[in-house]
């Protein structure tokens, strides 16, 4: 049998499973509308509960029969709005309060345990809805059967919730291995290519492909298409070739030898696919084929930090966030062990093919309100051993991924854009934001080099807040043996980060010390009030916010979203941002509070918490245009990865940002006991580095 015809067996084992499991819950849907229905032994909101969750799955089944058909290859833009909305009407927020994939009212209606159990239930059965798109008919026919699995436990008179969770353990610890295989190959295999086809293939003027994701659509993504629609096709191949020869001059910067990678991985958001046509056609001319994969949608794929991968709309912020920590449910140490177990196998079966990555290429966008959410004691958390385990598993899983893929042989590039949402501006925003995009390198390679050369003959640094902002702070910097060839900072232009604007270093974490302080924040889609940040020896050592009511919610707010369970966490980067022009283009346009980090961060001074910019690649030497090499690369923390590497890392990174607006002093303090002032008031003062207040004029 050759492999072709393998496939095609399987394919039709998993059909057949898949049409089986659905005849089953056709007489699930039948039995739980009727009042003798057997889970009424526990209340009828049981029956409830399998009725609408069954109904959903027929849906599915439906679904599955049009798109197989052809049948929805002829739906007209309306009919395709229409169907999007229904699959995602469940968890939208006029829904939500009232919907089992809502763990308050899962839990009320089921009780604290079978609420949880069968809440995370829904949410992992909701990913169908992307599976029928890509065809995945093992995931289709398996939670299928897992539902059925629930079930037939539930029905029995002496049913209980431990029950039901073993069997959605067992899903995932049994699985395991296809998961991880599955998830290895979308990110690196360009044969993966459903993402890739729609987007080279579609007629992208024709806006019903955005429903061909199976993605959550909006006005955003659709207003994002029409407009991108709308520009020149030398405006598209200027705004791609800013993001690949970013992408490009990252290989030359880190002296990585790009001739020897064929595969990009190329992250977005759902309507920007035109431009990303563009850009995998650039990405071509230098060798490298695009892998397009979805961001994590099973409980078990995940991401605290945020979504890799494409996506489109969130449907509803508050139920991704109760969402956030489903796998609580389930994850331990023996399904840890055998998850790295898999990923170590599933790495070496395409270790070839992640010899040949070459990194991520990544474009964001901002102008979403940012999201306050609320607390929801329903929702699953980790417990703290489950809370160890995890960064346990994430130390391991990061050193294996970085064995197979090393940081020191791949690079990046990011870039952002903003989305209808941020207001009737929106389109000068656009050409402003492009702007920012491709502001003049010669003049801050010039501006940025004055500010090295203060900041490399300091002995300490010292930052202070204006105002409201009680930012007091002291950053201490690493030796440097001879300043001639040497330099702390990186002299960072529009390459692998754009826009350009900054300068910065790993501080040295013996003697940083103060309090980081900021009104407002907007961090990995979440928004703080009055983020406070206490330093001692580089290490956080107390932490506060304002969003709730009580201290214990706010701190439980900043472990989870900042610290991500890490009992605390080191400065990981001091840098000084200078695009006073992206600072301006926030004032003007009132969307400060709505830029991304990627473009905040070069807006004031910022401090990163967690791993250094340089996390994995230490030994790589780096230069400035200038030829001086960057030394300080790494801090106390990260020189561990020689005798403890478990240690050595924290596996994130958040960039918190003092706008000039907030900030105050930024001064040099050299050992013979000057003071060289950067910054008074917010204001550069350092002599050549005048030009950059015009734009806060």
């Amino acid at each position: 049998m050759d492999l072709i015809e393998e496939i095609l067996t399987e394919k039709d084992q998993y059909l057949e499973r898949f049409h089986f499991a659905a005849e089953r819950i056709q007489s699930i849907c039948e039995e739980t509308g009727r009042k003798d229905c057997p889970v009424n032994i526990h209340g009828t909101a049981f029956a409830d509960y399998f009725h609408t969750v069954s109904s959903f799955l027929l849906k599915i089944l439906d679904f599955y029969n049009k798109k197989t058909s052809g049948e929805l290859s002829e739906y007209s833009l309306e009919e395709l709005q229409k169907l999007n909305h229904s699959l995602y009407q469940d968890v939208l927020p006029e829904a939500y309060e009232t919907s089992f994939a809502n763990p308050e009212f899962a839990s009320k209606k089921l009780g604290r345990e079978f609420g949880q159990v069968l809440c995370t239930l829904y949410t992992e059965l909701r990913s169908n809805i992307v599976y029928v798109f890509e065809d995945r008919l093992f995931y289709l026919a398996a939670t299928f059967e897992l539902f059925i699995e629930v079930y037939n436990i539930i029905e029995q008179p002496d049913a209980n919730a431990e029950e039901a969770r073993s069997a959605i353990y067992y899903y995932f610890f049994d699985y395991a291995d296809i998961m991880a295989a599955d998830s290895l190959h979308d990110c690196f295999d360009p044969e993966r290519n459903f993402a890739t086809d729609i987007i080279c293939n579609c007629d992208l003027t024709d806006l019903r492909y955005l429903y061909y994701f199976g993605e959550y659509i909006t006005e955003n993504e659709l207003k994002t298409a029409s407009y991108l629609n709308s520009l020149s096709e030398q405006q598209i191949h200027d705004m791609a070739f800013t993001f690949t020869d970013g992408y490009r001059r990252g290989f030359e910067l880190y002296r990585i030898d790009l001739s020897k990678k064929k595969t990009v991985n190329i992250r977005f958001r759902l309507g920007f696919e035109r431009m990303v046509r563009e850009v995998i056609s650039q990405f071509h001319e230098m060798g490298l084929k695009p892998c397009i994969y979805r961001a994590g949608i099973s409980v078990s794929r995940r991401n605290l930090r945020g979504k890799a991968g494409y996506f489109g709309a969130s449907p509803n912020k508050q139920y991704e966030y109760d969402h956030r920590m489903d796998d609580a449910l389930f994850f331990d140490k023996a399904y840890a062990d055998r998850r790295l177990q898999e990923q170590k196998m599933a790495l070496e079966s395409i270790k070839g093919l992640c010899a040949e990555f070459a990194g991520p290429a990544v474009a964001e966008t901002f102008g979403e309100e940012p999201f306050n959410p609320t607390e929801k004691e329903e929702a699953m958390r980790y417990s703290k051993k489950q809370q160890q385990l995890k960064l346990d598993y994430q130390a391991e899983n990061g050193l294996l991924t970085n064995e197979y893929i090393p940081g020191d042989q791949t690079s990046f590039s990011i870039i952002s854009y903003p989305l209808p949402e941020i207001g009737p501006d929106y389109e000068k925003i656009f050409e402003e934001t492009i702007r920012v995009n491709t502001l003049n390198q010669e003049e801050y390679l010039a501006i940025q080099t004055k500010i090295i050369d203060a900041l490399d003959s300091a002995e300490y640094v010292t930052v202070t807040g204006r105002g409201k902002n009680r930012t007091n702070l002291t950053i201490s910097l690493a030796p440097l043996q001879d300043i001639s060839k040497e330099t702390r900072f990186e002299n960072c232009l529009a390459d692998v980060n754009i826009p350009l604007g900054e300068v910065f270093t790993s501080p040295k974490l013996e003697g940083t010390e103060g309090t980081l302080h900021v009104a407002k924040v907007f961090l990995n889609e979440l928004e703080y009030h009055n983020l406070t940040l206490v330093f001692r020896d580089g290490i956080i050592t107390e932490y506060s916010c304002t969003n709730f009511d009580t201290e214990e919610e706010n701190r439980k707010y900043i472990l989870e979203n900042v610290l991500f369970h890490h009992g605390t966490l080191p400065m990981g980067e001091f840098a000084i941002g200078t695009n006073t022009t992206a600072y301006a283009m926030g004032k003007k346009y009132h969307i400060s509070h709505l830029l991304p980090i990627l473009i905040a961060e070069k807006t004031g001074p910022h401090f990163a918490v967690g791993d250094t910019c340089f996390s994995h690649e230490e030994e790589l030497a780096t230069f400035n245009p200038d030829g001086r090499q960057m030394v300080a690369k790494e801090n106390s923390y990260s020189l561990l990865r020689h005798t403890d590497t478990k240690k050595a890392y924290f596996n994130c990174h958040t960039d918190i940002t003092i706008p000039y607006d907030e900030l105050g002093d930024i001064l040099v303090h050299r050992a013979d006991g000057e003071i060289i002032p950067v910054i008074r008031q917010g204001r550069f003062v350092l002599p050549g580095t005048e030009p950059l207040n015009t734009a806060l004029d």
